[in-house]
């Protein structure tokens, strides 16, 4: 009887110390953004943050241009959309929370005109898979 309760008890301790998807997706990318940004990835953007928005099931990427990048007036949004989609398709890090249908949001703001945003794309499950 005694060997019983401590294996029942070990199995609630166990399965409560697991957390959900959502803490993890939460967790990771707070841990991420804590631990990498501000981080340049190319000459002329900056990767600042990155969150997990829970009610929306949404990993959300910000990004500032700098440089030459900084200016919509000359931007292809069509082909920039499709560069992070592809890139999106092939990064196996996301795998698990694109297994689960959530969603990925990319915001670009301006590095001369701070709060502006110059390119923002949304990407959910019927884009990725």
């Amino acid at each position: 009887m005694r060997k019983i309760l401590l294996f029942t008890t070990a199995i609630l301790l166990l399965t409560a110390c697991q957390e959900s998807l959502e803490e993890r997706a939460q967790r990771v990318m707070q841990e991420y953004s804590d631990k990498n940004c501000p981080m340049q990835v190319h000459e002329c953007i900056m990767m600042d943050s990155c969150a997990f928005e829970m009610e929306t099931h949404t990993l959300h990427y910000n990004y500032t241009f700098m440089g030459s990048m900084d200016n919509d007036s000359t931007m292809n949004t069509t082909a920039m959309r499709d560069l992070l989609l592809q890139k999106l398709k092939n990064e196996t890090s996301t795998r698990i929370f694109k297994e689960a249908g959530y969603t990925f949001k990319y915001t670009y703001y301006s590095e001369q005109h701070p709060g502006k945003v110059l390119f923002e794309s949304t990407m959910t499950k019927e884009d990725y898979q």
